[in-house]
């Protein structure tokens, strides 16, 4: 029996994986403000990642904050402050998975060829596959694209020791950064708990990411 609503997630993926489904996509009609599951998930924008199937939820059952990495950034943490002590949520998942873009270009080379350096204009190119068209201008925002550390490959390479790695180390980096912030409680009634996962895009399994442990390089 599962213990907690993330554990019972994992059950619904392994079915997920499976083939089966367990999301329940009609509307619930009527229901309250507050998160049912009082679970809030932080999750990649990829177009792979059907949150709601792959974990088995539906509307109502969980806040969803998702952005180009699942990375856990200023609005992430804003989000997750506001989920929990204004909306009674009181778990946390953190889903990266495998083949991502984040893997395949760094904050400097982005910003780089968005300002027209030719060199990294050639390789955001060869590493997406498409033509980079530069804009030709420096902007101080966003100050930071988040790139996860480690050595870059090229877009939507398959799975292997290296890029897991990589996606693990920022799993525990996002992680790190809600269990440590201050206005996120960890013990005491009030407690959350927060889990991390790898998602594999071509099996639609989860995979737990432990905590605490290596969190990378950035060579």
């Amino acid at each position: 029996m599962a213990n907690t609503i993330t554990d019972r997630c994992l059950e619904n993926n392994q079915q997920y994986a499976k083939g089966q489904s367990v999301h329940e996509s009609s509307h619930p009609g009527k229901q309250p403000i507050q998160p049912t599951q009082r679970l809030a998930v932080v999750a990649c924008m990829d177009a792979r990642l059907d949150v709601e199937d792959l974990l088995g939820i539906k509307t109502g059952d969980a806040h969803i904050i998702r952005n180009a990495g699942g990375v856990v950034t200023e609005d992430t943490i804003r989000c997750l402050i506001i989920s929990h002590h204004l909306l009674n949520t009181n778990e946390i998942i953190l889903i990266h998975h495998t083949r991502c873009g984040m893997l395949a270009f760094t904050d400097d080379l982005l910003k780089a060829g968005l300002e027209g350096d030719e060199g990294a204009e050639t390789l955001l190119g060869q590493a997406t596959g498409r033509s980079f068209v530069s804009c030709q201008k420096s902007s101080a925002m966003p100050s930071a694209f988040h790139a996860f550390r480690g050595q870059i490959e090229p877009l939507d390479s398959p799975r292997d020791e290296m890029n897991t790695k990589r996606l693990e180390w920022d799993v525990r980096r996002g992680m790190s950064s809600i269990l440590n912030h201050p206005w996120v409680p960890t013990s005491g009634s009030d407690a959350v708990t927060v889990r991390g996962f790898i998602y594999d895009v071509d099996t639609g399994k989860l995979d737990e990411v432990s905590y605490p442990g290596d969190m990378g390089s950035i060579g």
